[in-house]
């Protein structure tokens, strides 16, 4: 899960303004030209997958009590919704982390790295797939495992 230290954020780009030590100098991204000269807000990938993330956990949280708790609930008094909130840290908090971590490591000129888009897309669509389908899934799982075992 962790491709990230794969993509160009870790390695320079073929043909990249970088300098004898490796790291890419003033200028080397195209949009830093444009930015400065222009006043533009630049985007720190960072930043938004810190955001998506929160939000992801506030969307995870009301599905998890609403969907979840609320159907296992309407089966009568068991702990199975309770082991259900269990989930939402032993599942979600970890998940979040290794997302936020992965694009905290960024350099300051790779938070700012057009080039990083399509991670950020891929990123950003498997944090939301996780945060909306995991409860719907555990909603499944567990209405399964009632049925077997009533």
């Amino acid at each position: 899960m962790d491709r990230i230290s794969e993509h160009a954020a870790h390695q320079l780009a073929p043909g990249s303004n970088a300098g004898a030590s490796g790291t890419p100098q003033a200028g080397a991204f195209p949009h830093d030209s444009e930015a400065k000269g222009r006043g533009a807000r630049m985007i720190d990938w960072r930043r938004k997958m810190s955001d998506h993330i929160a939000y992801a956990l506030l969307v995870y949280t009301t599905l998890q009590i609403f969907v979840t708790v609320g159907a296992l609930k309407a089966h009568g008094g068991s702990l199975l919704p309770y082991f259900a909130l269990v989930i939402l840290v032993v599942a979600i908090i970890p998940a979040c982390r290794r997302f936020e971590s992965r694009w905290n490591r960024l350099t300051d000129e790779q938070a700012h790295d057009l080039s990083l888009a399509p991670y950020y897309k891929r990123d950003r669509l498997a944090l939301w797939a996780l945060a909306i389908g995991l409860p719907f899934a555990l909603t499944a799982l567990f209405k399964g495992l009632a049925l077997v075992f009533k």
